[in-house]
């Protein structure tokens, strides 16, 4: 990801301006994309696995947090994890 409007922090400006705009029949929230439309936010003809990375932190430190699933990659609000129930010691014995 290498010229400003296909940098890492463009693309992730990018996905994390989506995740407050309405489509899909939902005002906004989390969203699923397309490997293929992520590839030409970067203008890439392949995004490798350390670009995924630093898309990751670069949306991290935007407040969102995005899932790899091969095909696609869904982006979701990092707060949304917060009221998750946790898993101990106890439950795992």
């Amino acid at each position: 990801m290498t010229t400003d409007t296909h940098s890492t922090d463009a693309v992730a400006d990018r996905l994390a301006d989506l995740y407050g705009r309405a489509f899909g029949g939902k005002p906004n929230g989390r969203y699923r994309i397309a490997a293929k439309l992520v590839r030409e936010l970067a203008g890439r003809r392949r995004v490798y696995e350390d670009d995924v990375r630093a898309l990751t932190r670069a949306l991290l430190e935007r407040g969102y947090v995005l899932i790899d699933m091969d095909n696609f990659f869904v982006i979701m609000s990092a707060s949304t994890f917060v009221n998750y129930r946790r898993a101990n010691e106890d439950c795992i014995t």
